[in-house]
């Protein structure tokens, strides 16, 4: 049986075409917005309020897909919107305006992410999950390794041309559009009766989901309590002295670790089991955040980004796959989009909480502490039960 279908390949390239779109904006976007006059304060809302939308928003949409019995148009209308959101953000710089592309964008990946991952897990049998969803993070994350790279080419030869760099942008995610024009739903979906799907479903689906869904989610959600965004790892590089440069290689290091990695992980999961994957990645992003409480310099960095790169592959994937394994097929989307919903709302919170403790107490409480928390989560995880493959 072919494991990486067409279907799998088209939706991968997707993700590589929006994520290298996204990514080649990803380093200079706080540079640009204080180039036209955005306070450190007014970012941190912009940022704020476009991921309560897109987290709030996977839920709601997950749920609409499997009412309907349809995942393409809402995969298709998702990349849509983050394309041409790109651009947007160079047109006019008005506050407003900005904010309205912003949440765009993020209102993109909302739509698109319950449906998106509820075709891959359509594609793959309980045997494969682990591979396909490792595969399509693979591809997803090589976008990411591309997108800098060409983003430090330009600016190498045009110095603070921000502005531009929005409308090359646009040009992968056009072809992330185009590509989306070759998915076809399966005809043997099943519409359901149409009834009223408040926006805030992921409250609504934990309220009937079943007991290891919910249990399983209890984890995932004390992990992202404890796993900050990644600006405070990149933060930690530059204040141990690393230029610009330094920083943006190392996130393209890892995120290269990262394309390399999933995909052979997922397979190893396949094997031993998306659970013991699962805890083994949390146990080296533990190791990580020791490090980082303790490292200096280059070299030391360059490990402990490695790692990182290696706790990515064996978590973000994964833990979409476990989802898809203990949920029913028709409630995929709504499964895995209330999750990621979950996760976008606790995400907030965690890099508040990082924040505040780095700023009270140093950057080694806040690292150190970290480290501890996760082995608390990781020992829970092992308590669970690992997912059968029906």
């Amino acid at each position: 049986m072919k494991i990486i279908t067409k279907t799998i390949w088209i939706l991968s390239l997707i993700s590589l075409f929006t994520d290298m779109a996204s990514e080649m904006l990803y380093p200079i976007m706080p540079i640009y917005l204080k180039s036209i006059g955005f306070s450190v304060l007014l970012i941190g809302v912009l940022e704020g309020i476009a991921e309560a939308t897109a987290g709030i928003s996977k839920g709601y949409f997950g749920k609409r897909s499997d009412n309907a019995g349809k995942r393409v148009p809402f995969v298709q209308l998702g990349y849509a919107l983050s394309a041409i959101s790109k651009p947007m953000m160079a047109i006019y710089v008005y506050p407003l305006w900005i904010f309205l592309a912003r949440t765009v964008d993020r209102f993109g990946k909302g739509i698109r992410t319950g449906a998106r991952d509820a075709l891959l897990s359509d594609e793959a049998t309980p045997e494969t999950k682990g591979r396909v969803f490792g595969f399509h993070r693979s591809m997803d994350t090589l976008g990411a390794v591309l997108g800098p790279l060409l983003a430090l080419i330009y600016l190498y030869y045009y110095p603070n041309d921000y502005k531009t760099l929005f409308f090359i942008a646009f040009a992968p995610g056009l072809l992330a559009i185009l590509a989306s024009f070759f998915l076809k739903d399966k005809p043997k979906e099943i519409t359901k009766p149409k009834v009223r799907i408040p926006f805030f479903t992921l409250f609504s689906y934990w309220k009937t989901s079943s007991i290891n869904y919910r249990k399983l989610l209890v984890g995932l959600l004390a992990f992202t309590l404890v796993n900050s965004s990644d600006v405070f790892l990149l933060l930690k590089v530059k204040e141990a002295g690393l230029d610009d440069t330094a920083v943006v290689g190392i996130y393209i290091f890892y995120n290269l670790v990262y394309a390399l990695f999933a995909f052979p992980i997922g397979i190893v999961a396949d094997k031993i089991g998306l659970k013991t994957i699962f805890i083994s990645g949390i146990l080296v992003f533990s190791l990580v955040y020791v490090g980082m409480s303790l490292a200096k310099g280059m070299i030391g960095f360059l490990v402990i980004f490695f790692l990182y790169g290696l706790y990515a592959a064996a978590t973000e994937g994964i833990s979409k796959a476990w989802i898809s394994v203990i949920s029913p097929k028709e409630e995929t989307a709504t499964a895995i989009g209330s999750y990621a919903g979950f996760q976008s709302l606790a995400t907030l919170i965690s890099s508040s909480f990082m924040g505040l403790i780095w700023y009270q107490f140093g950057s080694f409480a806040a690292f150190f502490g970290t480290a501890i928390l996760s082995i608390l989560v990781a020992v829970y995880m092992f308590r669970l039960i690992e997912p059968k493959k029906q």
